[in-house]
């Protein structure tokens, strides 16, 4: 029996490539790869890249610049050491990193990663193998199912997809470029994916998409489904304890989805709503296609929903034409909601993207001390959000042995970590605990019932604007 090789992959960007990244270590399995956490013995290295992030590319040859050495060292000891890039930059990409890339054996988009096992068998008969292709078939149904072992080995917690691409164009993003148009996955193949996570030992599920509330997937009935549908029927999957989805539009948000947050004790109240700016000129630029004032409205209504919601979000700075006056705009968005937490990034073009050609483009001192004073607004309503647990008993969902010994870790319905001095033989399990004290973004309790006791936790008060 030959020995297994080796294969390190790294990932960039959102939770899709994390989801990917698993995949693409389950379709090459059954090939005779088994994960390593280094390079250096890595008979195949992966870049999974995202092309969201600032110089995206730049980074991309950044990385292969350093992986041209190990792959030069892997040779002179005599082993072969392949490099592929895939995910966003490699669709976008794909033949300039050919050209510009020597070092590189595969080039593979998001759609097609399936086809890995014959992209290597190519690239080793010909030098190179390149596919950006966007395939008819749902590349779902082509993916080999990870083995329980595999799951098992993942924790308790796991990302389903459930929808990809994106029809929105807003003027600033690559996906609908490099992920294609909105696809939705059948009710019965997710079903499925979340039955057998659940079989084995995952507690936590969430549902992902470029776009995920915008999900119209067929249901048993042969009826479109929206995503706060599928949310009711997967809150019946036994084992599964938790459902999330994330990123969301406000624009798909609909009565369903409001209805589920209302409904489902499992669908946790912790929402991704990005809205990138709070001024309407701004996001009339950005093709968002809907204002502040709408964006609001959402918030409303989910807040009608369930009182104890909570939310993050994205923003953009420095968009092309920002002024001072737009820049204001999003300040008092943002301190009006208040949120647990965002995502905030400096605009920076991508080719073949609108926004890559508009002229006034943003000094980019003017953007630094602009992302300043919005992480620090960002930054003390997310203090103020988990300074609020303490004192507070909060249900977690323990994940795993902490460093320190003696403790696990786990989070809250609002994702934060909390640590408490307990067996691992708890791992798995939702219990309550009793906040302490706060370590920078970690909780630190004591369980509140003895294990084994019927447990009834409240979540944490959420933090509201002023």
């Amino acid at each position: 029996m030959s020995a297994p090789r080796k294969l390190h992959i790294k990932s960039y960007g959102c939770q899709m490539n994390v989801y990917d990244a698993q995949r693409m270590v389950d379709t090459l399995a059954p090939e005779g790869f088994v994960e390593t956490a280094s390079v250096d013995d890595a008979d195949l290295v992966i870049l999974n890249t995202c092309h969201i992030r600032e110089k995206a590319s730049e980074k991309v040859y950044s990385e292969l610049g350093r992986l041209r050495v190990a792959k030069d060292e892997a040779a002179r000891h005599g082993r072969q050491m392949n490099i592929a890039v895939a995910g966003c930059v490699a669709q976008a990409e794909g033949e300039e990193i050919i050209r510009r890339a020597p070092v590189v054996d595969v080039v593979v988009g998001p759609q097609s990663y399936h086809n890995l096992p014959q992209l290597l068998a190519r690239a080793k008969r010909d030098g190179r193998a390149l596919d950006t292709e966007f395939p008819l078939e749902d590349k779902f149904s082509l993916l080999p199912q990870p083995k329980p072992a595999a799951i098992r080995a993942r924790g308790v917690s796991a990302f389903v997809t459930v929808q990809e691409g994106c029809d929105k164009f807003c003027t600033f993003c690559v996906v609908p470029y490099t992920r294609g148009a909105e696809a939705s996955r059948p009710v019965a193949r997710i079903t499925d994916d979340v039955r057998r996570l659940a079989d084995n030992g995952v507690r936590e599920i969430t549902l992902i998409g470029q776009n995920v509330n915008a999900y119209h997937g067929e249901g048993p009935d042969g009826q479109p489904w929206p995503l706060g549908k599928l949310l009711h029927h997967l809150a019946d999957v036994p084992g599964i304890a938790r459902l999330r989805y994330s990123t969301s539009h406000p624009r798909d948000v609909d009565d369903s989805l409001l209805e589920a947050h209302r409904d489902l004790p499992a669908l946790m109240p912790f929402v991704h709503l990005p809205v990138q700016s709070g001024s309407d000129r701004i996001l009339a630029a950005m093709n968002r296609k809907h204002t502040a004032d709408d964006y609001r409205r959402v918030i409303d209504r989910f807040r009608h929903a369930r009182q104890d919601i909570a939310f993050t979000s994205d923003f953009i700075v420095g968009f092309p034409g920002e002024r001072e006056e737009d820049f204001a705009a999003t300040l008092a968005l943002v301190t009006q909601i208040g949120y647990a937490g965002a995502y905030s990034f400096k605009y920076s073009p991508r080719p073949g993207t609108p926004a890559a050609d508009m002229q006034e483009m943003v000094a980019a001192a003017t953007m630094d001390e602009r992302l300043a004073r919005l992480q620090n607004l960002i930054d003390s309503q997310q203090h103020a959000f988990n300074k609020a647990a303490i004192g507070t008993t909060v249900d977690v969902l323990f994940e795993r042995a902490a460093r320190n010994p003696g403790q696990i870790v786990g989070r809250t319905a609002y994702l934060q970590p909390a640590h408490v001095m307990a067996s691992e033989d708890l791992i798995g399990q939702v219990l309550p605990v009793t906040v302490a004290s706060l370590e920078r973004y970690s909780l630190l309790g004591a369980l509140a019932t003895p294990p084994g006791a019927s447990p009834r936790g409240s979540q944490s008060p959420v933090l509201t604007g002023a």
